[in-house]
């Protein structure tokens, strides 16, 4: 249901052909890059939080890794993810598909910094063999993004 609500939804601002359903699994950043083709640090994964009892998405660069020092700097309090059980409840979508699209509306997305050097990237798409080509622009506007933040390291500064 996830994958063909996210489908939907990109269908109906005019960007349904970006949105590629994938033979392989595209659950892991590196089945994700295999299957669109693509690098891996292009593929935006989506890692789901609790920020003060509330679902927070943040959106990074597949080579990237939270800092904890950056995301308490950011939140005020120490990462904790959401349960692998219980992600889907709170946002919509299973583990291997999370996005940052049509999801509950209590949810609150950031999109890191890391993904500022790209052209374009592959965020899910609501299901474990899904993807959509953005451009950052197209990722801003159909994310619903609150803002931009710095919380991940191991992250390579060239540009693409």
């Amino acid at each position: 249901m996830s994958f063909e609500a996210v489908k939907q939804y990109f269908e109906s601002v005019g960007l349904g052909a970006q949105v590629l359903e994938c033979s392989k699994s595209s659950a892991t950043v590196a089945q994700a890059a295999e299957a669109v083709g693509c690098e891996e640090k292009q593929i935006a994964k989506t890692m789901s939080f609790l920020v003060d009892d509330k679902p927070v998405l943040i959106v990074i660069a597949g080579d990237a890794r939270v800092d904890n020092k950056k995301f308490k700097g950011v939140f005020h309090q120490k990462a904790i993810m959401i349960p692998a059980d219980k992600v889907e409840n709170a946002i919509g979508h299973a583990i291997g598909g999370v996005c940052p699209f049509v999801i509950h509306a209590d949810v609150t997305v950031y999109l890191d910094i890391s993904l500022k050097r790209f052209a374009r990237v592959y965020p899910a798409a609501g299901s474990g063999n899904s993807a959509v080509n953005l451009s950052i622009e197209e990722l801003e506007k159909h994310s619903g993004y609150k803002e931009w933040i710095d919380v991940c390291k191991d992250w390579e500064v060239s540009a693409e």
